[in-house]
């Protein structure tokens, strides 16, 4: 005998800044079935929620909506409530039938319909809760994004960043309450001054000037890292995350991160990185690093290296040994990876050398040492100074 479906209880719709008049017969059916509908107090003002409303909690927290399971609740949010909204943070919480969602066009929707731009074309982003440092990923000469923010403040809050680190050129367009009978649409550039005085809910649309912004390729340049000596030098780890070989969502344990040069590199693939350092100092320019390159929120920095700390992490794709691997160590690690896992050591010192020559011998893979040198001044010419050779030892357990 089969059972009953879930019936859904919880109404997601979103709402724009023309009210009633923008929601679907549906989404008002939903609506005014309601007995209790949540939302921030503009969305409850725009639906006339009158004493049903319940405004949002600051922070916003799903409990109170996830109490009244059962009950007919409707919750507003702007525009698509599974873009930047409500939505997802909701259905994280429910059964896929204990909930309908109506959407409306998004924030981002409109505003490319305003300017005339491809949405496909144009990256967007959340920053109304996030630091301005998520855009250092995804700026580039020409490239045009469209950012929701947290209110009419932040505007010159994020001129003054885009100025501060060279992006001042940029051309910004504020977008407050769109779709509605306030609408505003202001262009200036980032450093031009004062920007204009907008009320939420507000958007900006960017196109980025001033710079070229990072490379795509692996190996960026040492100078943008915040490091002691102890990094992988660019050559190095480009050889690393080419052996790593990253994808979007993946884990990585980077074993005695150092600078946490590895994660950044491998968070900026989409992937998700788990630095593990044992030198406060080194933790602590992890930490900055990743804020520096807005990953912070896909990077975790652990203090530590026993295998007993190792076994309460998440289980990886991939792990990467910068130097010092013991046998000990190998094993310890070894024995917590799933079938699949990648693993890449590099070897400087001999001892190390030779113990991922044995490894190899007895675990497979590649191994392949590698030698390089730089051009430095000899007098007054030139000469080839050899850095110490890499021993690079790639297998899948």
């Amino acid at each position: 005998m089969s059972e009953s479906p879930v019936r859904p209880w919880l109404s997601i719709i979103g709402i724009g800044e023309d009210g009633l008049a923008g929601l679907t017969l549906a989404s008002r059916n939903a609506l005014d079935a309601a007995e209790v509908v949540f939302g921030g107090a503009r969305h409850l003002e725009l639906a006339c929620a009158g004493e049903r409303g319940r405004p949002w909690s600051v922070p916003f927290d799903t409990a109170p909506v996830l109490a009244m399971r059962g009950r007919k609740v409707a919750v507003l949010a702007s525009g698509d409530p599974f873009w930047f909204g409500a939505g997802g943070s909701l259905a994280g919480h429910l059964t896929s039938g204990e909930w309908v969602a109506y959407p409306v066009p998004s924030t981002f929707s409109l505003a490319a319909a305003r300017l005339g731009w491809r949405l496909e074309e144009t990256v967007c982003l959340g920053l109304h809760a996030a630091p301005f440092e998520r855009l250092v990923p995804v700026l580039s000469a020409g490239a045009r994004v469209i950012c929701l923010l947290r209110d009419g403040e932040a505007i010159g809050a994020l001129c003054q960043w885009f100025d501060r680190h060279g992006w001042g050129e940029t051309t910004v367009i504020a977008l407050s309450a769109l779709g509605g009978p306030n609408e505003s649409i202001v262009s200036f550039t980032a450093n031009a001054g004062s920007p204009p005085r907008c009320k939420a809910p507000v958007a900006v649309a960017l196109e980025a000037k001033g710079r070229r912004g990072l490379s795509r390729a692996v190996g960026l340049p040492d100078d943008l890292f915040i490091h002691d000596g102890q990094i992988s030098k660019r050559h190095s780890r480009a050889l690393a995350l080419a052996a790593l070989a990253p994808r979007p969502g993946e884990i990585l344990w980077d074993i005695g991160a150092g600078s946490g040069s590895i994660s950044v590199e491998w968070a900026l693939a989409d992937g998700i990185a788990v630095a593990v350092e044992q030198q406060s100092a080194r933790i602590e320019n992890i930490r900055k690093n990743a804020a520096a390159f807005g990953l912070s929120h896909r990077i975790s920095v652990v203090e530590g290296s026993s295998p007993q700390m190792l076994a309460g992490l998440p289980p990886p794709d991939a792990v990467f040994v910068g130097g010092g691997l013991t046998a000990e160590h190998f094993q310890a690690i070894w024995t917590l990876l799933r079938n699949g896992t990648r693993f890449v050591a590099h070897a400087v010192s001999l001892e190390t050398q030779a113990l991922v020559t044995g490894l190899h011998a007895s675990h497979g893979g590649d191994l392949v040492r590698f030698e390089m040198s730089h051009a430095e001044p000899l007098g007054r010419m030139r000469s080839w100074q050899a850095v110490r050779p890499i021993v690079q030892w790639t297998t899948t357990k």
